[in-house]
């Protein structure tokens, strides 16, 4: 390319550019923030709609041209192959084409929430649907929830950054995204809005219930329009349901908070097991001999699950052994329930071992199948017991919906589902989503005070203009110091700039000005040991305690014993009012 034509070109970006400011600057005098929020949302409620209907035509197509060969009556080898296959491709194209960490979508958008201002890659945006469709369309054991949330979430991130939004506006923006995405895959906004309250824990206010509620209605719409009126999960109620039944709905709520309990530690306990794993083959290694095992020797375990679900939703139990070696057993009482107890327990490490062996796919869909057959199991079991009478028994259908809702309610800890959330409540505090960011401090909550803490950083309260001087400093050294020192504190340090102690020009004013002592007396005999050190990366939260506990209004930072500056209570409420002000978005 010509220097003339460089040129052109530039001149033709400046054009572009100069247009966008002017219409930006149009938009503001002429449509409100509220007004143009409420557009936008529109907007990203047909894209990532759109995106969800894809997505789910990816993963159709891929699954229906790998498994239209499969036999019913006994067990397929295609099984052992076409797994490993998925999440060896989905972690190639992770790795060396786009060469960024795109697992545990839900996870990256709450991180993006709480450390990114909001701010999320461009390459999102296409990045999880081009993997998850691979990984689950090729039998990978998770689900297409979590890719469609960050999907979404780019959607809405990428758009505001265009616009030049600051990050309290892109954070709603996130949540639109967020909540059309699980919209438009489930076909119903309700849930949207509930997901995105609940678990990427957005505050619904008055200002942001009419963007999400548009976003959502709108991901939606664009699925029926494009997909029809076809469900997930087809549910007629045949079976009444009578109150004597209510006591064992506690009971199954509870069950489903251990179920959930279960779930997440074993995918918690698999991911850590994983992260010790440096090498790409390694873990691509183990993670494809679990996963092809599993699936080939319970083939239920295959994709997202919802077949079975549907199968256990109808009252067919024994569709469950189809493809599998177990076929010639699916009409006995004991087959079905050891079959299925091995499918819940077993659907937690297929879902580690995908997403920890290369694959990318979300745990949204595994916990509905968990709680599929927790539900189905609990009825089952009671029924062929005889605890329950014969003539009047319990729906396993009903139970199995039950058990759906209940162990998603309790992985996510989604408290309006209570008795499994309450459950699972007493033994952890987080959900599967927010327990990664938790164990890093890093966090965001309803409560605004924890969220607002969570954001602040010491490293950006921290103040360095104290004079620092040694212990070997006589007293007319330290009145010169004094004289040149804005600060009333000056930090003890020594040649390796170790901090040793503070001197506090309060506690030194009856000898500063008294000569006869200058040359008598040196920093070390004055001194004093700090009530407190904080640690260079420390969470906010600490921080607070500490001043709290020691009732001091400066605190000095160090890092690995090196003096680094002081961090100020007034600092910190400075700052902490400018986050805030960011942060609220009434």
């Amino acid at each position: 390319m010509g220097r003339d034509e460089r040129h052109t070109m530039q001149q033709d970006q400046s054009s572009v550019s100069q247009w966008f400011i002017s219409v930006l600057n149009w938009r503001e005098k002429h449509i409100s923030e509220r007004t143009f929020i409420v557009i936008l949302a529109i907007i990203i409620g047909l894209c990532s709609g759109l995106a969800a209907v894809l997505l789910k035509f990816l993963i159709k197509v891929i699954s229906q041209a790998l498994t239209s060969s499969v036999i019913a009556s006994h067990g397929n080898l295609q099984y052992l192959v076409f797994p490993v296959m998925g999440i060896l491709i989905s972690g190639l194209y992770v790795k060396y084409i786009l060469r960024d960490n795109i697992s545990h979508g839900v996870t990256r958008v709450l991180y993006a929430i709480a450390l990114k201002r909001s701010r999320i890659k461009f390459h999102n945006i296409y990045a999880s649907l081009v993997a998850s469709s691979v990984t689950i369309g090729f039998g990978g054991s998770v689900g297409a929830e979590g890719p469609i949330v960050f999907t979404g979430a780019a959607i809405g991130s990428n758009l505001g950054k265009a616009l030049r939004l600051p990050s309290h506006l892109l954070m709603m923006l996130i949540g639109c995204g967020a909540a059309a995405g699980i919209a438009g895959i489930f076909k119903a906004p309700i849930a949207g809005v509930l997901f995105t309250v609940e678990v990427l824990m957005l505050d619904l206010t008055a200002s942001s219930a009419v963007p999400l509620i548009l976003a959502s209605v709108t991901g939606a719409t664009v699925a029926y329009v494009f997909t029809g009126y076809n469900l997930h999960f087809f549910f007629s109620q045949s079976e009444p349901f009578f109150t004597e039944r209510i006591p064992y709905v506690i009971l199954l709520g509870i069950a489903c908070g251990f179920v959930s309990l279960y779930f997440t530690q074993v995918i918690d306990l698999m991911e850590r097991m994983f992260g010790r794993i440096s090498g790409f083959w390694v873990k691509f290694g183990i993670g494809a001999l679990v996963l092809s095992v599993l699936i080939y020797v319970f083939p239920p375990l295959y994709g997202e699950g919802y077949d079975s679900v549907n199968n256990l939703l109808s009252g067919d139990v024994s569709a469950l052994f189809n493809n599998s070696v177990f076929y010639s057993h699916r009409f006995g009482a004991l087959s079905c329930v050891l079959f299925v107890a091995a499918l819940m327990l077993l659907k937690a490490l297929a879902t580690a071992a995908t997403n920890g062996g290369g694959g990318v796919g979300g745990t949204f869909a595994p916990s509905l199948y968990v709680g599929c057959m927790a539900g189905f199991l609990f009825a089952y079991s009671l029924n062929a017991t005889g605890v329950i009478d014969a003539s009047l028994p319990l729906s396993t259908k009903n139970f199995a919906l039950m058990g759906m809702a209940g162990v998603m309610a309790g992985v996510m800890h989604a408290p309006l589902m209570a008795i499994s959330y309450l459950t699972v409540r007493i033994f952890t505090p987080y959900g599967i989503y927010t327990k990664r960011l938790a164990r890093r401090g890093e966090l965001l909550t309803h409560q605004k005070d924890h969220s607002v803490l969570t954001l602040l950083k010491v490293n950006n309260v921290i103040e360095t203009d104290f004079l620092p001087v040694r212990p070997e400093m006589s007293l007319k050294d330290m009145v010169d110091t004094i004289s040149h020192s804005r600060r009333n504190l000056f930090p003890v340090v020594d040649a390796n700039g170790v901090l040793l102690g503070v001197v506090a020009l309060d506690d030194i004013r009856d000898i500063i000005f008294r000569p006869d002592l200058y040359r008598k007396m040196s920093v070390n005999k004055f001194m004093s040991v700090p009530t407190a050190k904080i640690e260079l990366g420390m969470p906010m939260e600490e921080v607070m305690r500490l001043f709290d506990e020691t009732g001091a209004w400066n605190l000095p930072v160090v890092e690995k014993g090196k003096y680094v500056g002081f961090v100020s209570k007034s600092k910190i409420f400075t700052s902490y009012r400018e986050v805030l002000k960011h942060y609220s978005y009434d």
